[in-house]
């Protein structure tokens, strides 16, 4: 392959029907079989021969030899018709952010044997061209340790192991993003064969933003295990694999991820920080896996996870026995927790449906059908249903604070029984003997904790669909949500929508893959979102996708080399720290008690 700077000139051609040693051969004219010619014919060639005389000496005196030539000049001239190439990553009208690291371009043709690659730039700059033979997709370095006889190693589909690819060097990648800015660089991909003939051609068109990302991206990543335990109850990882899960910090202008924890002595799930990054919470299953614990901590660049920064959900059990949502949420200034609880009556499995596979693909479907939002404060260590979403009624889940922390919105739907006398038991995601729930998003005030009259939110209620996992932008303006037809979250026909945060009418982002969208976070600057896919693999992925000041998104860019190829990245988030903001996290929990979360009295729970 070889790369260069230089100014080139496209030489529009196209494909004619024959040829013979790279040379057009015109259609129109066919050599006359032997021994056919006639009497008439002859006539008829002799007379064509003087008349073609004729119209030559005419043509010479009126526009010279060069009159005469033009038509050939035109025939050879003449556009050709390529072959259209199948131009797959990035897709056109990408955005990138700028300082990522290089991507890696990615077509199907059937009809080149070696390429060219040239890339114009709208503002004069320069042209760059390369050239390859073309390099085939490739799966990256296995993790040993997660591999098992219940999941596969990844493997290539059919259409990407029919792919080529290129990806530019870093000196190369520089200068199309600096030439980028704003204004968008051309790429355009030409086949060739037989002897250097261009057989196939397309093009995009990219961008680089001139908006940063400017935080690094937390998140989970997790070997994809099920285990099918002596009964036959199915885990989505045995006991004896918790260690294998990881906590990764990504800076995406590195080319890979920095490891902060791993080795936990228990298992432990969702993670949330504080929109200034100083305060971060994760939830630390408990006693008898019954998610009671969780812990909030300082950030810091050496962090450390203590019996003592356990909060204990469930002391007297006045709002449950049991904290149900998976997804608690420290509020923007880093004071109050947000999360849902079972209710003064429930249990655990009566407050939520799970179900387990073996198909490590999508090896879990989890949703709560029961359950109240309450709050806990970190100055007080009190403990509150909070009203306008207490109801018994409805389950209430998902619950995200707005930039400024006056309202919550969240997930809401009639409760049920998880598991239906009668039901029969889903042997996979989307099977229609799942419990059946569609969420509704609504937004109550929280109003210092005392709460108020929740509302629907128009565009994101009442359509039919479930809608969950609310995330509000950073300047409060817009919601991105999932939607899809049950549950929630990881689901394989789950899409990405934003409308305005006051509600309206959804709008279906472009980012979204072809399956599973969902984990979604905006960037600290609100320019950037990021999400789960496994659009490219089972062992989910995280991407990219830049918003504008109007809410609209571009084509998702994978961040490449999250993880190993056989392991997935769960639950990106960023986190207003610098990139380099947090090292390790150590967690040393003893078996001295965690700090209780006292109900408040004054509010009482239902």
């Amino acid at each position: 392959m070889a790369t260069w700077i230089e100014p080139i000139v496209f030489e529009r051609t196209s494909r004619v029907d024959c040829r013979f040693n790279g040379g057009t051969v015109f259609t129109d004219f066919r050599a006359l079989p032997r021994g056919k010619f006639k009497p008439l014919a002859l006539f008829t060639l002799c007379a064509g021969f003087a008349l073609s005389l004729g119209l030559l000496a005419m043509q010479l005196r009126t526009s010279g030899l060069h009159g005469l030539l033009a038509p050939v000049y035109a025939a050879q001239d003449a556009p050709r018709t390529l072959s259209p190439i199948s131009f797959d990553y990035p897709e056109d009208g990408s955005i990138f952010p700028p300082g990522i690291t290089p991507p890696m371009f990615i077509w199907r043709d059937a009809a080149g044997t070696s390429w060219s690659i040239d890339i114009t730039f709208a503002g004069g700059a320069a042209p760059i061209h390369a050239t390859s033979k073309g390099e085939r997709m490739h799966i990256g370095a296995i993790d040993p340790d997660t591999v098992a006889d219940s999941n596969s190693p990844p493997k290539l589909t059919l259409q990407q192991a029919a792919s080529w690819t290129w990806t530019p060097d870093a000196a190369t990648w520089a200068a199309i993003q600096g030439h980028s800015v704003d204004q968008p660089a051309t790429v355009v991909i030409t086949g060739y064969r037989d002897g250097g003939v261009a057989f196939s051609r397309s093009q995009i068109q990219m961008t680089t933003s001139r908006d940063p990302v400017s935080a690094p991206i937390f998140y989970r990543d997790v070997p994809l295990m099920p285990s099918a335990g002596v009964n036959g109850v199915v885990s989505p990882l045995a006991p004896t694999a918790i260690h294998l899960i990881h906590w990764r910090l990504r800076d995406i202008t590195k080319p890979e991820s920095h490891t902060v924890l791993k080795d936990m002595p228990t298992c432990a799930n969702c993670h949330s920080f504080s929109a200034d990054g100083k305060t971060f919470g994760m939830d630390i299953d408990g006693p008898a896996n019954d998610k009671g614990l969780y812990a909030v901590v300082p950030v810091q660049k050496h962090m450390t996870i203590q019996s003592k920064d356990m909060v204990h959900w469930n002391p007297t059990g006045d709002i449950g026995k049991t904290r149900v949502g998976f997804m608690s949420q420290v509020s923007p200034d880093g004071r109050y927790v947000l999360s849902t609880f079972a209710g003064p009556s429930l249990k655990l499995l009566e407050s939520y449906y799970v179900t387990n596979f073996m198909d490590y693909r999508f090896l879990q479907v989890f949703f709560p059908t029961r359950g109240v939002l309450a709050w806990y404060d970190r100055s007080t260590g009190q403990r509150t249903p909070l009203p306008g979403a207490d109801d018994p009624k409805y389950v209430q889940t998902d619950g995200v604070w707005s930039p400024d922390g006056k309202y919550i919105v969240f997930a809401r739907a009639e409760a049920r029984d998880p598991r239906p006398p009668g039901q029969g038991k889903a042997t996979h995601a989307l099977d229609a003997n799942e419990t059946q729930i569609q969420y509704d998003l609504y937004r109550v005030p929280f109003n210092d904790g005392k709460g108020g009259v929740a509302e629907p939110i128009v565009g994101a209620s009442h359509n039919g669909m479930s809608n969950n996992f609310p995330k509000i932008s950073p300047d409060g303006r817009w919601l991105v949500f999932v939607q899809c037809k049950n549950g929630q979250l990881m689901r394989p026909d789950s899409q990405l929508y934003i409308l305005p945060v006051e509600g309206g009418t959804p709008r279906r982002m472009r980012a979204n893959t072809r399956l599973m969208n969902s984990w979604h976070s905006f960037s600290p600057n609100g320019y950037w979102l990021v999400f789960s896919s496994k659009a490219r693999s089972p062992y989910t992925q995280m991407y990219l996708t830049h918003i504008d000041a109007d809410g609209n998104d571009s084509p998702a860019i994978l961040i490449d080399n999250a993880t190993a190829a056989n392991r997935a990245v769960n639950i990106p988030e960023f986190v207003n720290i610098p990139a380099d903001g947090i090292d390790d996290i150590q967690v040393h929990v003893a078996d001295e008690p965690a700090i209780d979360a006292v109900p408040k009295a004054a509010n009482g729970s239902k």
